[in-house]
């Protein structure tokens, strides 16, 4: 039987790739394959090394989405620890990031105008400019001041050297440090490949922020591993997908439902456009896709709809469901995907088939715990299970059933209210586009159900009408008693609904 992972450090995974082939691209510009891939990122190593960077140092990483930011994130990984951060961020966010994660240097793109650069200044940090080549992907590295001197550990990384570090997203704390080693992030790239059945004439048009965990496990190094190509756009974009997905010719795309609903709109006049295509899938994560979605883009896209689970600290696959003709479930997360999955019970105890708990985890692919906070992780681990935060139950056959985050968990009155499930119902109304349930303050209940709701264009609806239609569907107290209709509900910065918080963000009070 072949080794499931046969590397466990990302250049041994560039390595393994067939070198002619194409490996990093984007639209209309020249890809860069395999064999020169990997000879930027071993150029990548000996130029850090050259400038006193090297094992395990701090790389933070400030580039806009594209084949530049694919590759650099792999040849910076590939002797270095990989720090990515939101363009977006302001001075402030730009200042905390930088000092909690001791970065020893900052990338950011030749001319780039970045408040990152003037916090980086204020903390002695050296800029490298990244000077792109004529080839997608291909880049070199220019430090903006002289910068020289011997790292404490050079060469390639090793597997037990981390390649990754990223923050929690911190909604209802402080963001947390998840250190990711190679043989985390390696293992998760060939889970995710096994479930997609990668090979090396595989495409995928990715359309994810490549600051974050999805982007760059599933869609770049996901397809590394498999000797398969990514396309790196330069992020979502409803009106250019469609033109993409004609000129690029992807096998399969990876997203989160926000994005697949904001294209749906848009499928029905580029019909012709997809039949041309050679899509064999469209691959969703890192938040629950309805089920009314998922049946609507597998009819206008003619393929499979699979829907994934994942989380920064598994580096990214925990569940999935599987390819045809493997049963899949709409509703579920699908079945084991790389690591253990068990269900835990408040006092550590797993409990069997069709028992509802929190969702555990524990496999090659999981972060052995977040950096320099002992509580966290005390709170994080249970006899080496790691603690997701999710709420769920695993059915006979194994799949995954999700009722949401346990801090989403809606506790009106002493009762539970999966906000998933409210949501799946009011999806059902014709005139529902898009919708989040979420817990709003109660001054005798403690929380009362409330629900942001999008409507279709022309749609006309009130919110006696929705309570109407959730009530012949749902308990009694499940039924939202508080409806508001908005253009657009507030997204997080990979596209994901903001569920904790938006009570607040809204002035709703019972």
């Amino acid at each position: 039987m072949p080794d499931p992972y046969p590397a466990d450090t990302i250049h041994a995974l560039l390595a393994r790739a067939e070198r002619g082939n194409p490996a990093i691209g984007a639209p209309d510009r020249p890809w860069l394959s395999h064999g020169v891939l990997n000879g930027l990122a071993a150029a990548t190593v000996e130029a850090l090394n050259r400038m006193g960077i090297g094992r395990n140092d701090r790389v933070a990483i400030v580039l806009p989405n594209g084949p530049e930011m694919a590759a650099c994130f792999v040849a910076v990984a590939s002797g270095a620890t990989t720090a990515p951060l939101n363009p977006a961020y302001k001075t402030e966010e730009f200042a905390f990031y930088l000092a909690d994660l001791g970065a020893k240097a900052l990338v950011i793109e030749e001319g780039m105008d970045s408040p990152a650069r003037a916090a980086a200044a204020a903390r002695g940090i050296p800029v490298l400019d990244l000077r792109p080549g004529t080839q997608a992907g291909a880049f070199t590295l220019h430090p903006a001041t002289p910068l020289s001197g011997t790292p404490a550990q050079g060469g390639l990384a090793q597997a037990e050297d981390v390649a990754l570090v990223l923050h929690t997203s911190g909604t209802t704390s402080r963001p947390k440090i998840v250190p990711l080693r190679h043989v985390n992030v390696t293992a998760s790239a060939y889970n995710i490949g096994r479930v997609l059945r990668l090979t090396q004439d595989d495409c995928c048009l990715n359309i994810m922020p490549l600051f974050h965990i999805h982007g760059l496990m599933a869609a770049t190094l996901a397809s590394l591993a498999a000797g398969a190509s990514v396309c790196a756009t330069p992020g979502f974009n409803a009106f250019r997908f469609f033109g993409w997905l004609d000129a690029v010719r992807p096998t399969w795309v990876t997203a989160v439902p926000t994005m697949y609903q904001a294209l749906l709109p848009y499928a029905e006049r580029n019909r012709e456009a997809i039949a041309r295509g050679r899509l064999r899938l469209l691959r969703s994560s890192s938040a629950s896709l309805p089920p009314q979605v998922m049946a609507t883009l597998e009819e206008m896209f003619g393929v499979p709809v699979i829907e994934s689970y994942g989380m920064t600290e598994a580096a990214h696959q925990m569940a999935s469901n599987p390819l045809p003709p493997a049963p899949r479930h709409a509703g579920s997360v699908g079945i084991a995907a790389g690591p253990e999955i068990a269900i835990m019970d408040e006092n550590g105890l797993i409990l069997p088939a069709s028992c509802r708990g929190e969702v555990v985890i524990r496999g090659r692919n999981v972060t052995a715990g977040y950096e320099a906070n002992p509580e966290a992780n005390a709170k994080a681990f249970t006899n080496g299970w790691f603690h997701t935060g999710d709420e769920g139950w695993l059915d006979d056959a194994g799949y995954l059933r999700l009722s949401g985050r346990l801090k989403e968990i809606i506790i009106r009155g002493g009762e539970k209210v999966s906000p998933l499930e409210v949501d799946a119902v009011l999806m059902d109304h014709p005139a529902v586009q898009q919708v989040v349930t979420f817990g709003m303050p109660h001054p005798k209940l403690g929380e009362e159900v409330a629900a942001a709701v999008v409507l279709k264009p022309g749609a006309t609806l009130d919110e006696k009408s929705v309570r109407e239609f959730a009530a012949e569907r749902l308990a009694g107290f499940k039924v939202p008693r508080r409806v508001v209709f908005l253009s657009e509900i507030p997204k997080g910065a990979t596209g994901k609904l903001q569920r904790i918080g938006l009570a607040e963000r809204l002035g709703l009070t019972a």
